[in-house]
């Protein structure tokens, strides 16, 4: 019987020891550990749905009210709050995944631990959060989705190509949302417990990712600094690709916004960890 890895130990190298046969192993392993809680997931799809719901009818009411506001008429901008609501467990817009599983490392001292183990550290963590974010795509982000398109009027992309467009910004979006998260994670090696810092962001992530309203509707400078911003590339830019609001190869300019923030953050990860790491205090041991 195979058993898989704990949340916070590496599994084992995969047989032929290569780099990517280990990540691959750490993304499966977090994978299945996630499908492993189904009630946690039936809630989830619960929740999610019916919040969908809420913000849809609320949608169509406005949108019906304000024809064409933002650049959205009615079925797109209810399509837009379905894919919103399924990227929010896969981006963890709430937080969560990296973030929780290094704070409770940090308070058990067991973060000393892993910063010995023969792997990368931001890339087992960001492997594992690959993994979380697979099974929440296909489960806790997917179901309320379907349930959403049979609710409610869907505005399908027309082009074949842009499914795969818009699965690669959601990958893209998910690495932004990890290097976001493993930033506010590392704060716990200055602070302990990086829960108020989590908060703080949560607000921001939600506010400034176009999650609750899309960026298009923020005034003046506001809309136009939100919609450059990290933020924007978790929900905004992958929905507004999924809509066909931008097509061809003017594709790439928000590919490349996603690309770009997704290097900077994991770089700014890894020049934070380095400097954190010249003094580790351990809690708990």
């Amino acid at each position: 019987m195979h058993a898989e890895a704990p949340a916070g130990r590496p599994p084992d190298p995969a047989p032929d020891g290569s780099a990517v046969g280990l990540y691959a192993a750490v993304a499966r392993g977090a994978f299945h550990r996630h499908a492993t809680y189904r009630a946690a997931t039936l809630a989830g799809v619960f929740t999610n749905t019916v919040f969908g719901c809420i913000l849809a009818y609320t949608f169509v009411a406005l949108w019906q009210a304000r024809p064409g506001l933002g650049g959205y008429d009615v079925s797109q901008a209810v399509t837009y709050i379905w894919i919103c609501q399924a990227l929010m467990p896969t981006t963890a817009i709430f937080g969560g995944g990296v973030e929780d599983d290094l704070r409770a490392r940090f308070r058990s001292g067991d973060i000393a631990v892993d910063l010995y183990r023969p792997v990368d550290f931001l890339g087992w963590w960001l492997a594992s959060d690959l993994g979380r974010a697979g099974y929440h795509l296909l489960v806790r982000g997917g179901a309320p989705l379907l349930i959403g398109g049979l609710l409610f009027h869907f505005r399908l992309p027309e082009r074949p190509v842009t499914w795969l467009v818009f699965l690669l910004s959601v990958l893209l979006a998910e690495v932004v949302s990890f290097g976001l998260r493993f930033l506010v994670a590392l704060t716990g090696f200055w602070l302990h417990d990086s829960e108020g810092v989590s908060s703080v962001t949560m607000v921001v992530t939600m506010f400034l990712s176009g999650m609750l309203l899309p960026l298009t509707l923020f005034p003046g400078w506001l809309g136009d600094l939100a919609r450059v911003l990290p933020w924007a590339t978790l929900a905004q830019v992958p929905a507004d690709l999924f809509l066909e609001h931008t097509t061809g190869a003017a594709v790439l300019g928000p590919l490349g916004l996603q690309l770009a923030w997704a290097a900077v953050t994991l770089a700014a990860g890894r020049c934070v960890q380095a400097l954190a790491t010249r003094k580790v205090v351990v809690q708990g041991g």
